[in-house]
Protein backbone atom coordinates (compact mmCIF):
# COMPACT_ATOMS: atom_id res chain seq x y z
CA UNK A 1 0.00 0.00 0.00
CA UNK A 2 2.92 2.22 0.47
CA UNK A 3 3.12 2.19 -3.23
CA UNK A 4 -0.37 3.47 -3.82
CA UNK A 5 -0.40 6.20 -1.21
CA UNK A 6 2.99 7.57 -2.92
CA UNK A 7 1.82 7.58 -6.22
CA UNK A 8 -0.86 9.83 -4.82
CA UNK A 9 1.30 12.06 -3.28
CA UNK A 10 3.16 12.35 -6.74
CA UNK A 11 -0.09 13.42 -8.69
CA UNK A 12 -0.62 15.93 -5.70
CA UNK A 13 2.96 17.54 -6.39
CA UNK A 14 2.11 18.20 -9.73
CA UNK A 15 -0.76 20.68 -8.90
CA UNK A 16 2.17 23.13 -8.27
CA UNK A 17 4.13 23.09 -11.66
CA UNK A 18 5.07 26.49 -12.69
CA UNK A 19 4.17 27.93 -9.55
CA UNK A 20 7.29 26.65 -7.19
CA UNK A 21 10.10 29.04 -8.48
CA UNK A 22 13.52 27.97 -7.09
CA UNK A 23 11.33 25.70 -4.64
CA UNK A 24 10.62 21.72 -5.26
CA UNK A 25 7.56 20.34 -6.29
CA UNK A 26 5.91 18.58 -3.32
CA UNK A 27 3.30 16.59 -2.49
CA UNK A 28 1.61 15.07 0.64
CA UNK A 29 -1.32 12.57 1.83
CA UNK A 30 -2.47 11.50 5.38
CA UNK A 31 -3.53 7.83 5.80
CA UNK A 32 -5.30 6.65 8.60
CA UNK A 33 -6.53 2.78 8.91
CA UNK A 34 -5.94 2.62 5.16
CA UNK A 35 -7.62 5.40 4.38
CA UNK A 36 -7.09 8.65 3.12
CA UNK A 37 -8.01 11.70 5.38
CA UNK A 38 -6.08 14.48 3.76
CA UNK A 39 -4.26 15.55 0.94
CA UNK A 40 -1.79 18.32 -0.05
CA UNK A 41 0.36 19.76 -1.82
CA UNK A 42 3.43 22.96 -2.68
CA UNK A 43 1.11 24.81 -5.00
CA UNK A 44 3.21 28.56 -4.86
CA UNK A 45 6.49 29.58 -3.97
CA UNK A 46 6.57 31.29 -0.43
CA UNK A 47 3.31 29.76 0.55
CA UNK A 48 2.57 26.57 2.71
CA UNK A 49 4.35 23.20 2.12
CA UNK A 50 2.72 20.44 1.41
CA UNK A 51 3.17 18.86 4.48
CA UNK A 52 1.30 22.35 6.11
CA UNK A 53 -1.60 22.15 3.49
CA UNK A 54 -2.55 18.95 3.90
CA UNK A 55 -2.96 19.02 7.61
CA UNK A 56 -4.72 22.01 7.19
CA UNK A 57 -7.05 19.54 5.23
CA UNK A 58 -7.61 17.32 8.25
CA UNK A 59 -11.57 17.88 9.57
CA UNK A 60 -10.78 17.27 12.72
CA UNK A 61 -7.54 16.99 14.50
CA UNK A 62 -8.03 13.99 16.29
CA UNK A 63 -7.72 12.43 12.82
CA UNK A 64 -4.27 13.27 12.52
CA UNK A 65 -3.09 11.40 15.74
CA UNK A 66 -1.42 8.05 15.12
CA UNK A 67 -2.01 8.64 11.12
CA UNK A 68 0.54 8.12 8.83
CA UNK A 69 1.97 11.25 6.13
CA UNK A 70 3.66 10.63 2.63
CA UNK A 71 5.14 13.08 1.60
CA UNK A 72 7.64 12.92 -1.99
CA UNK A 73 10.50 15.12 -0.49
CA UNK A 74 11.79 14.88 3.18
CA UNK A 75 10.15 17.54 5.13
CA UNK A 76 12.54 20.66 6.14
CA UNK A 77 13.68 21.06 9.28
CA UNK A 78 14.38 25.05 9.41
CA UNK A 79 13.03 28.25 9.31
CA UNK A 80 12.46 29.71 5.89
CA UNK A 81 9.83 32.05 4.01
CA UNK A 82 7.69 28.72 5.77
CA UNK A 83 8.13 27.50 9.49
CA UNK A 84 10.05 23.77 9.96
CA UNK A 85 7.33 20.67 8.60
CA UNK A 86 9.14 18.55 10.97
CA UNK A 87 7.83 20.17 13.88
CA UNK A 88 4.64 20.32 12.47
CA UNK A 89 4.29 16.99 11.63
CA UNK A 90 5.24 16.20 15.66
CA UNK A 91 2.72 18.59 16.97
CA UNK A 92 0.62 16.95 14.98
CA UNK A 93 0.18 13.45 16.75
CA UNK A 94 1.57 11.45 12.78
CA UNK A 95 3.47 8.69 13.90
CA UNK A 96 4.60 7.54 10.68
CA UNK A 97 6.17 9.54 7.94
CA UNK A 98 7.23 7.73 4.46
CA UNK A 99 9.13 9.58 2.17
CA UNK A 100 9.40 9.28 -1.33
CA UNK A 101 13.51 11.18 -1.52
CA UNK A 102 15.73 12.73 1.15
CA UNK A 103 16.99 16.60 -0.06
CA UNK A 104 19.24 17.31 -1.54
CA UNK A 105 19.41 20.57 -0.75
CA UNK A 106 22.10 21.35 1.99
CA UNK A 107 20.00 22.89 4.17
CA UNK A 108 17.73 20.30 4.29
CA UNK A 109 20.04 16.69 3.55
CA UNK A 110 18.76 14.39 5.88
CA UNK A 111 18.22 16.81 8.95
CA UNK A 112 14.80 16.50 8.73
CA UNK A 113 14.75 13.00 8.65
CA UNK A 114 16.92 12.75 11.64
CA UNK A 115 14.89 15.04 13.93
CA UNK A 116 11.89 12.89 13.05
CA UNK A 117 13.57 9.72 14.16
CA UNK A 118 14.79 11.83 17.12
CA UNK A 119 11.36 12.63 18.41
CA UNK A 120 10.32 9.00 18.05
CA UNK A 121 8.68 9.40 14.29
CA UNK A 122 8.60 5.86 12.52
CA UNK A 123 10.51 7.22 9.23
CA UNK A 124 10.45 5.01 6.26
CA UNK A 125 12.55 6.40 3.18
CA UNK A 126 12.66 5.45 -0.81
CA UNK A 127 9.25 4.40 -1.63
CA UNK A 128 8.62 5.16 -5.04
CA UNK A 129 12.04 7.43 -5.26
CA UNK A 130 12.47 6.62 -9.24
CA UNK A 131 9.24 8.44 -9.75
CA UNK A 132 9.39 11.10 -7.61
CA UNK A 133 13.29 12.42 -8.98
CA UNK A 134 11.19 13.08 -11.87
CA UNK A 135 9.56 15.39 -10.54
CA UNK A 136 12.26 17.82 -9.85
CA UNK A 137 15.17 16.88 -12.04
CA UNK A 138 16.20 20.38 -12.04
CA UNK A 139 16.19 20.97 -8.49
CA UNK A 140 18.03 17.75 -7.79
CA UNK A 141 20.63 18.49 -10.64
CA UNK A 142 21.51 22.08 -8.84
CA UNK A 143 22.19 20.82 -5.67
CA UNK A 144 24.34 17.95 -5.79
CA UNK A 145 26.32 19.71 -8.87
CA UNK A 146 26.42 23.41 -8.13
CA UNK A 147 25.21 24.16 -11.52
CA UNK A 148 21.94 24.75 -13.40
CA UNK A 149 20.61 21.98 -15.24
CA UNK A 150 21.36 22.61 -19.12
CA UNK A 151 18.82 21.44 -22.08
CA UNK A 152 19.58 22.27 -25.28
CA UNK A 153 16.66 22.28 -27.65
CA UNK A 154 16.89 22.81 -31.37
CA UNK A 155 14.66 22.37 -34.44
CA UNK A 156 16.04 20.69 -37.62
CA UNK A 157 15.15 19.45 -41.20
CA UNK A 158 15.89 15.39 -42.02
CA UNK A 159 19.38 17.21 -43.36
CA UNK A 160 20.49 18.49 -40.09
CA UNK A 161 19.61 22.32 -40.96
CA UNK A 162 18.56 25.11 -38.81
CA UNK A 163 18.36 27.44 -41.54
CA UNK A 164 19.04 28.79 -45.01
CA UNK A 165 21.88 30.68 -43.57
CA UNK A 166 23.16 32.37 -40.04
CA UNK A 167 21.33 35.90 -41.22
CA UNK A 168 18.05 34.42 -42.33
CA UNK A 169 15.27 33.22 -39.59
CA UNK A 170 13.83 30.03 -41.04
CA UNK A 171 10.81 28.47 -39.81
CA UNK A 172 11.54 24.34 -39.23
CA UNK A 173 8.91 23.39 -37.64
CA UNK A 174 4.96 23.66 -37.60
CA UNK A 175 2.44 24.88 -35.13
CA UNK A 176 2.31 22.18 -32.78
CA UNK A 177 5.88 22.29 -32.24
CA UNK A 178 5.76 26.34 -31.54
CA UNK A 179 3.00 26.04 -29.04
CA UNK A 180 4.93 23.05 -27.24
CA UNK A 181 8.13 24.91 -27.01
CA UNK A 182 6.25 28.04 -25.60
CA UNK A 183 4.68 26.14 -22.84
CA UNK A 184 8.48 23.86 -22.45
CA UNK A 185 10.22 26.70 -21.78
CA UNK A 186 7.98 27.50 -19.04
CA UNK A 187 9.73 24.37 -16.52
CA UNK A 188 13.04 26.32 -16.84
CA UNK A 189 14.58 29.32 -15.23
CA UNK A 190 16.35 30.72 -17.81
CA UNK A 191 15.94 30.72 -21.58
CA UNK A 192 19.80 31.23 -23.14
CA UNK A 193 20.57 32.02 -26.74
CA UNK A 194 23.25 33.54 -28.59
CA UNK A 195 23.77 37.26 -29.72
CA UNK A 196 23.04 35.65 -33.96
CA UNK A 197 20.28 34.54 -32.78
CA UNK A 198 18.52 37.94 -31.31
CA UNK A 199 19.76 39.53 -34.02
CA UNK A 200 18.56 37.53 -36.82
CA UNK A 201 15.09 36.21 -35.21
CA UNK A 202 14.94 39.01 -32.98
CA UNK A 203 12.68 36.97 -30.47
CA UNK A 204 11.13 37.47 -27.23
CA UNK A 205 11.97 34.27 -25.52
CA UNK A 206 8.90 34.07 -23.47
CA UNK A 207 6.66 31.39 -22.00
CA UNK A 208 2.90 30.75 -22.54
CA UNK A 209 2.45 29.79 -19.34
CA UNK A 210 0.85 32.18 -16.60
CA UNK A 211 3.60 32.25 -14.43
CA UNK A 212 4.37 34.82 -11.41
CA UNK A 213 8.16 33.47 -12.42
CA UNK A 214 9.23 33.52 -15.60
CA UNK A 215 12.25 32.35 -17.31
CA UNK A 216 15.11 35.19 -17.41
CA UNK A 217 16.68 35.18 -20.99
CA UNK A 218 19.75 34.73 -21.27
CA UNK A 219 21.83 36.16 -23.97
CA UNK A 220 25.78 35.17 -24.39
CA UNK A 221 26.81 38.21 -26.50
CA UNK A 222 30.55 38.18 -26.28
CA UNK A 223 30.96 41.69 -28.17
CA UNK A 224 27.76 43.17 -27.10
CA UNK A 225 26.71 43.58 -30.39
CA UNK A 226 23.01 43.66 -28.81
CA UNK A 227 23.93 46.43 -26.46
CA UNK A 228 23.40 49.56 -29.86
CA UNK A 229 20.12 47.80 -31.00
CA UNK A 230 17.22 49.56 -28.62
CA UNK A 231 14.25 48.15 -31.34
CA UNK A 232 15.20 44.44 -30.33
CA UNK A 233 12.18 42.98 -28.94
CA UNK A 234 13.87 41.67 -25.64
CA UNK A 235 14.40 45.43 -24.85
CA UNK A 236 11.05 46.42 -25.85
CA UNK A 237 9.34 43.54 -23.59
CA UNK A 238 9.94 43.62 -20.11
CA UNK A 239 7.34 41.01 -18.89
CA UNK A 240 10.73 38.77 -17.90
CA UNK A 241 14.08 40.05 -17.07
CA UNK A 242 16.95 40.15 -19.70
CA UNK A 243 20.46 39.19 -19.04
CA UNK A 244 23.46 39.60 -21.05
CA UNK A 245 26.11 38.39 -20.64
CA UNK A 246 29.45 39.99 -22.43
CA UNK A 247 33.23 40.79 -22.02
CA UNK A 248 32.22 44.11 -23.02
CA UNK A 249 31.73 46.89 -20.74
CA UNK A 250 28.38 47.73 -19.59
CA UNK A 251 26.02 50.06 -21.11
CA UNK A 252 24.27 53.16 -18.89
CA UNK A 253 20.95 53.91 -20.74
CA UNK A 254 19.14 50.00 -21.13
CA UNK A 255 15.95 49.50 -20.22
CA UNK A 256 15.54 49.07 -16.22
CA UNK A 257 14.25 44.96 -16.77
CA UNK A 258 17.87 44.45 -18.59
CA UNK A 259 20.99 43.82 -17.13
CA UNK A 260 24.54 43.40 -18.11
CA UNK A 261 26.70 40.89 -16.86
CA UNK A 262 30.40 40.87 -17.32
CA UNK A 263 32.33 38.41 -17.47
CA UNK A 264 36.19 38.53 -17.88
CA UNK A 265 36.17 35.36 -19.74
CA UNK A 266 33.10 34.35 -20.67
CA UNK A 267 33.43 30.40 -21.13
CA UNK A 268 30.69 27.66 -20.85
CA UNK A 269 32.07 26.92 -17.56
CA UNK A 270 32.37 30.44 -16.01
CA UNK A 271 28.94 31.41 -17.28
CA UNK A 272 27.19 28.38 -15.75
CA UNK A 273 29.63 29.16 -12.43
CA UNK A 274 28.17 32.75 -12.49
CA UNK A 275 24.20 31.69 -13.09
CA UNK A 276 24.37 28.92 -10.09
CA UNK A 277 25.68 31.86 -7.91
CA UNK A 278 22.78 33.39 -8.88
CA UNK A 279 20.43 30.62 -8.31
CA UNK A 280 19.36 29.76 -11.93
CA UNK A 281 18.44 26.33 -11.20
CA UNK A 282 18.12 25.07 -15.05
CA UNK A 283 18.77 26.32 -18.28
CA UNK A 284 16.85 26.15 -21.64
CA UNK A 285 19.42 26.56 -24.22
CA UNK A 286 17.78 27.20 -27.83
CA UNK A 287 20.61 28.07 -29.87
CA UNK A 288 22.31 29.50 -32.14
CA UNK A 289 24.70 26.40 -33.90
CA UNK A 290 27.56 27.97 -32.20
CA UNK A 291 26.48 28.44 -28.69
CA UNK A 292 24.73 24.44 -28.88
CA UNK A 293 28.65 23.20 -29.88
CA UNK A 294 30.14 25.46 -27.22
CA UNK A 295 28.32 23.71 -24.82
CA UNK A 296 28.27 19.99 -26.15
CA UNK A 297 32.30 20.54 -26.26
CA UNK A 298 32.08 21.59 -22.40
CA UNK A 299 30.49 18.43 -21.75
CA UNK A 300 28.12 20.75 -19.70
CA UNK A 301 24.76 19.70 -20.69
CA UNK A 302 22.85 16.90 -19.44
CA UNK A 303 19.65 16.54 -21.48
CA UNK A 304 18.83 17.15 -25.37
CA UNK A 305 15.75 18.02 -27.25
CA UNK A 306 15.27 18.12 -30.90
CA UNK A 307 12.29 18.58 -32.86
CA UNK A 308 12.51 16.98 -36.26
CA UNK A 309 10.57 18.25 -39.49
CA UNK A 310 10.39 16.19 -42.11
CA UNK A 311 11.77 18.56 -44.73
CA UNK A 312 15.32 19.23 -46.50
CA UNK A 313 17.65 22.29 -46.77
CA UNK A 314 20.54 21.01 -48.31
CA UNK A 315 23.42 23.05 -49.89
CA UNK A 316 25.18 25.56 -48.25
CA UNK A 317 22.54 25.98 -45.55
CA UNK A 318 23.30 25.99 -41.82
CA UNK A 319 23.78 22.73 -39.78
CA UNK A 320 22.97 22.63 -36.50
CA UNK A 321 25.95 22.16 -33.66
CA UNK A 322 28.55 23.99 -36.08
CA UNK A 323 31.61 25.76 -35.21
CA UNK A 324 35.63 25.66 -36.18
CA UNK A 325 36.71 22.44 -33.73
CA UNK A 326 37.12 19.76 -34.50
CA UNK A 327 35.59 16.50 -32.64
CA UNK A 328 36.96 13.54 -31.21
CA UNK A 329 34.61 11.24 -30.77
CA UNK A 330 30.84 10.79 -31.14
CA UNK A 331 28.51 11.74 -28.12
CA UNK A 332 25.84 8.98 -26.99
CA UNK A 333 22.70 9.67 -25.78
CA UNK A 334 20.66 7.32 -22.92
CA UNK A 335 17.12 7.64 -21.89
CA UNK A 336 15.95 8.13 -25.85
CA UNK A 337 12.10 8.34 -26.64
CA UNK A 338 10.90 9.69 -29.50
CA UNK A 339 7.12 11.20 -29.79
CA UNK A 340 4.90 12.75 -32.36
CA UNK A 341 4.17 16.59 -32.52
CA UNK A 342 1.86 17.36 -34.93
CA UNK A 343 3.45 17.02 -38.19
CA UNK A 344 6.93 16.38 -36.39
CA UNK A 345 8.90 14.29 -34.00
CA UNK A 346 10.03 15.15 -30.62
CA UNK A 347 13.57 13.02 -30.21
CA UNK A 348 15.05 13.36 -26.44
CA UNK A 349 18.06 11.84 -24.89
CA UNK A 350 20.15 12.15 -21.41
CA UNK A 351 24.05 13.09 -21.74
CA UNK A 352 25.77 9.79 -19.86
CA UNK A 353 26.82 11.30 -16.47
CA UNK A 354 30.08 9.29 -17.24
CA UNK A 355 30.93 10.91 -20.33
CA UNK A 356 34.15 12.48 -20.50
CA UNK A 357 34.45 15.89 -22.05
CA UNK A 358 35.66 16.62 -25.73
Amino acid sequence: MHNEYMRLAIAEAKKGRYQTFTNPLVGAVIVKEQRVIAKGAHLVYGQPHAERNAIEQCHSSEDLINSTLYVTLEPCNHQGKQPPCTQLIIDSGIKKVVIGQLDPNPIVAGQGKRFLENQGIDVLVGIEETEVRRLNPHYNFYHQHQLPYVALKQAITLDGRIAHDAQTRSAITGSAVWQNVHQERGDYQGILVGSQTVLTDDPTLLTTIETSFPPIRIVVDRRGRTLSQPQLALFADDSAPVWIFTQQAAVSDLPAHVSVIQLEELTIAALLKELATRQVQSLYVEGGAAIHDAFLASGLWQESITYVAPKFLGGNSLASFTSERTPKQLQQLTEVTVTAVGEDVCIRGRRPEECSQD
